[in-house]
């Protein structure tokens, strides 16, 4: 399919149901009152230290293609100010269209012009999809590894 320029701007209140019912299609799980309570949040904040985008079709009606979500964190574990790409959705009917590329570089804009020079996102390494987005986009394996421990 050939790229679409979408319109990519910041989030309201209105686009809320939309991306909740876009992250519900892509992970089977319904979490309307995180993506309210997300959108409340990062509206406070404000960027750069919240950024929440939505990406719309230009000519349908604002219908919505994709989203990002996105902050600056400070001093974590020695970590001097990055960019943090939260969540990142695309609409299936959407993908490779240029929409997800669009959302990145318009939310690493805003990291760039609050003057940080890294950006960093976490993906399951059992999901190829956005592990290989994020690599055609340049991001790389960092100097940090992740651990966890189960807890039940």
């Amino acid at each position: 399919m050939p790229a679409v320029q979408p319109l990519i701007r910041p989030a309201r209140r209105g686009d809320i149901p939309a991306v909740t019912a876009l992250d519900a299609q892509i992970t089977g799980i319904d979490k309307a009152t995180h993506w309210q309570d997300l959108y409340e949040q990062k509206s406070k904040a404000g960027p750069p230290a919240g950024v929440f985008l939505v990406a719309t079709a230009p000519n349908a009606g604002e219908q919505l293609l994709g989203f990002i979500v996105g902050e600056i964190r400070a001093w974590e574990f020695g970590s001097t100010p990055c960019g943090w790409v939260y969540a990142m959705s695309v609409s299936p009917d959407a993908r490779l269209q240029g929409v997800a590329a669009a959302l990145l570089d318009t939310l690493a804009e805003t990291f760039r012009k609050a003057g940080v020079s890294k950006m960093r996102t976490m993906v399951a390494r059992d999901n190829p999809l956005p592990l290989l987005f994020f690599r055609g986009e340049g991001m790389m394996a960092g100097p940090y590894i992740q651990l966890e421990k189960d807890l039940l």
